[in-house]
């Protein structure tokens, strides 16, 4: 009983070192963002964030749109109700499926190699020769990381949204025999601008979400290259769990400013 109280103890000094620690990061993002900014880097890590992820991310919203589809239409099937797979494909994918699960998989595409590289600068003194330059390391490794997730989140997230109805479109003409004209005439009819801006305002919570836990497990790897692959399963796991947890959330908030 001992045993199991203190892993407890253990367990909550973790998580409030880790509220403590993500709260004093992003006071500092904020706080240098003024000053000199590094226009580089942050086209550098727009690229590696966004253009590199952009394969992953079709292919997932492809496959996710194929197989809601499917299920949608195999469902509604026995109550006659095929043709409501459009609007109700389109409306979760805008709402929920498009950025949750593209958030999901930069997390674990972004975030793993945020904190490994973080990781590795600080095992190596990469981080302490920047301080001894004069150089904020929050200017030069955080900042750039954490813009770049909040300008290509939202960005992939749109395209996520585009081709996941395209997977669902070949589905619908495909395998549960709707008219492609009519699929694409009831996605554009149904689907209203507050479907899509309740998604994509979520996108730049979730870039937080991935970005500032990242890189706070990166700068507090401490015990050599062993631990920066715990801090890359850290950050992955936290990351997920933040997107998944802040979804109920943040899905609550915009319903209320919805019926205001």
């Amino acid at each position: 009983m001992d045993h199991v109280g203190l892993k407890f103890s253990v367990f909550m000094i973790e998580i409030l070192r880790f509220v403590g620690g993500v709260g004093l990061l992003t006071r500092d993002f904020f706080k240098e963002l003024k000053g000199r900014f590094y226009w580089k880097l942050l086209s550098e890590q727009i690229y590696q964030v966004g253009m590199r992820s952009l394969p992953l991310i079709v292919i997932t919203s492809i496959s996710i749109g194929m197989v809601m589809s499917l299920q949608f239409g195999l469902g509604l099937e026995k109550f006659g109700g095929k043709m409501y797979v459009p609007k109700l494909l389109a409306v979760t994918i805008l709402r929920e499926m498009g950025p949750v699960f593209t958030s999901l998989m930069l997390a674990a595409r972004v975030g793993a190699g945020i904190a490994s590289e973080i990781g590795s600068m600080v095992v190596t003194q990469q981080i302490d020769a920047i301080r001894a330059l004069g150089t904020s390391p929050i200017k030069k490794i955080v900042i750039p990381r954490v813009l770049a997730c909040l300008i290509t989140l939202p960005i992939l997230v749109s395209i996520a949204n585009v081709v996941g109805n395209m997977g669902g479109l070949i589905i619908g003409a495909t395998e549960l025999n709707l008219d492609p004209n009519f699929y694409l005439l009831k996605v554009l009819t149904t689907s209203s601008i507050g479907d899509y801006l309740s998604g994509f305002g979520k996108t730049f919570f979730f870039a937080f979400f991935i970005a500032i836990p990242s890189c706070y497990f990166g700068l507090n790897v401490k015990n050599g290259t062993k631990e920066v692959g715990i801090a890359t399963t850290k950050a992955v796991v936290v990351s997920s769990i933040l997107i998944l947890v802040g979804d109920f959330f943040l899905t609550k908030l915009f319903w209320i400013v919805e019926k205001l």
